[in-house]
């Protein structure tokens, strides 16, 4: 089930001022390199600030540096349905056309590096690594799309178990997972009801296939029997 509740928005329109200089604080990380990097800016966003808009000129390409971004679609009747949750590391952002498809916001407080597209694509018409990067990363964010489709037509058992598992994937360091995200965000990107979330993980507690000493902290006892119900 998807949420109705409407965020505080504080919209990243005027970005170019931000953006002008480049910094040189960023270290290498997964999909860009530092000479990308140093292209780009980074800006902080507080807790639900919106960060882009939906329909918005798909103008930057964003990196989480700090904090976690989820991206999400708000229906005709209200109903809010999360594209994807971006954690340190992650670049989002990502458009084929002009404008986004999605709005994206902060979780949590948050700082995330901002790189102008249109530079980014002028070095990768320059640079064949750059263009490569590129292209992986387009194609890996079309793989999670693809296996999000897939998720969500799965029983709530199954897709508490793969969004679990997900996280863990994303964060592999030992079996606890420290989740910075609501159960509501989680709901509305299962397509479930937060009712239905917080009974299939108290199913799952009671199965010793996890255990959670809180609302954000998971601990992954039995990792074969969530993948039993992944598979």
């Amino acid at each position: 089930m998807l949420t109705q509740t409407m965020t505080h928005r504080s919209s990243s329109r005027h970005l170019a001022a931000h953006v002008s200089h480049p910094v040189a604080e960023m270290s290498v990380s997964r999909g860009l390199g530092t000479s990308v990097e140093l292209m780009g800016a980074p800006m902080p966003f507080s807790r639900n600030a919106e960060i882009y808009g939906e329909n918005e000129p798909a103008e930057y390409l964003y990196k989480v540096v700090s904090g976690s971004v989820r991206t999400y679609k708000v229906l005709n009747d209200g109903r809010r349905q999360i594209g994807a949750f971006y954690l340190p590391g992650d670049v989002f952002g990502l458009e084929v056309g002009d404008v986004h498809t999605f709005s994206a916001e902060a979780i949590v407080n948050s700082k995330v590096l901002v790189i102008k597209r249109s530079a980014l694509v002028g070095l990768a018409a320059r640079d064949n690594e750059t263009a490569r990067k590129l292209w992986t990363m387009t194609a890996g964010e079309l793989q999670r799309v693809q296996a999000h489709i897939l998720l969500l037509i799965k029983t709530a058992q199954e897709r508490v178990a793969g969004f679990l598992l997900e996280m863990a994937s994303r964060v592999p360091v030992g079996n606890e997972i420290d989740l910075p995200m609501s159960r509501q965000d989680i709901a509305d990107y299962l397509g479930l009801t937060i009712e239905t979330v917080s009974r299939t993980l108290t199913q799952l507690e009671n199965t010793a296939a996890i255990a959670v000493p809180s609302s954000r902290r998971i601990v992954l006892r039995n990792r074969a029997a969530l993948n039993r119900l992944n598979a």
